[in-house]
């Protein structure tokens, strides 16, 4: 088949013309639907079945593979390889129980959007993360520390609205006040992300 194709390139108007629609059926479908599929959410249990992260697709199927963890609930699309069609996992559940020690998640923007939700503390309004930063609610100026009490989602807009003032100040108020990020509220998140998934609803204790 490899020959026909090279001897193919000189007769190029001639296969053109013979099958047009056919390449780009081919190849558009994987190219548009396989990142969505790869960042779609997935539940992670500990080994005793406790809910304890929220990953996507492409870190399931990773820990799938390395044997560490097995699929408990799968949904209805595939992911094709050269060799086999997999199903997408939709929980997963380590093999080996992991320590989850009680304290907060490490203190990062990403941890910061989690916890807020994608959304503006001050507006209200929810941004993809590329249009949110971060906002020092009592200014560092004033001595305003950069910890998980005093860090919150903003838009561009309400960040310069408010600037190098308090809320007050700016006359603008908080949706609610920033609070460390605790196992509660990741199982909360847990319970929003997985709102549209049945098969999530016996692991979260719905």
């Amino acid at each position: 088949m490899s020959s026909s194709v090279e001897d193919g390139v000189g007769s190029r108007d001639t296969l053109v013309a013979a099958r047009p629609p056919e390449p780009p059926a081919r190849v558009s479908a994987p190219v548009h639907r396989r990142p969505a599929i790869m960042q779609e959410p997935v539940l992670v249990l500990n080994a005793t079945f406790e809910p304890i992260n929220v990953t996507a697709v492409r870190r399931a199927m990773v820990l799938l593979l390395k044997g560490v963890a097995q699929a408990e609930e799968t949904s209805h699309s595939e992911i094709h390889s050269a060799r086999r069609a997999v199903r997408v996992p939709s929980v997963i559940r380590l093999l080996a129980y992991r320590h989850i020690p009680q304290q907060t998640r490490a203190l990062s923007r990403k941890n910061i959007l989690l916890r807020d939700r994608n959304t503006c503390q001050f507006c209200i309004r929810v941004f993809p993360a590329s249009e949110l930063t971060l906002d020092h609610v009592v200014p560092r100026s004033r001595g305003g520390r950069s910890s998980w009490e005093n860090l919150v989602a903003c838009c561009y807009q309400c960040n310069n609205r408010k600037g190098d003032r308090t809320p007050e100040e700016a006359g603008i108020k908080l949706a609610r006040r920033p609070r460390p990020f605790t196992l509660y509220t990741s199982r909360q998140l847990m319970r929003l992300i997985g709102h549209r998934d049945e098969k999530w609803r016996k692991y979260l204790f719905y």
